[in-house]
């Protein structure tokens, strides 16, 4: 598991890359949230690399998803 602190990074990373897409679209939530995971479990901690892996899986996302 995560600290505190990357637990809240990854929070707040999340909710900004998705701020746009309601808490009921999962389908596209859980996908930026695993790519976001899967960065950080290669020790990618930096916010700016994490949001843009972020953004980068939900603009290649389908469309019924954004």
């Amino acid at each position: 598991m995560f600290d505190a602190a990357t637990t809240a990074l990854l929070r707040a990373v999340l909710d900004e890359v998705c701020v746009n897409v309601t808490r009921h679209e999962t389908g596209a939530r859980t996908l930026v949230a695993t790519k976001i995971l899967e960065c950080v479990t290669r020790g990618e901690t930096s916010p700016d690399v994490l949001k843009q892996a972020g953004r980068e899986t939900l603009s290649d996302a389908p469309a019924m998803w954004r």
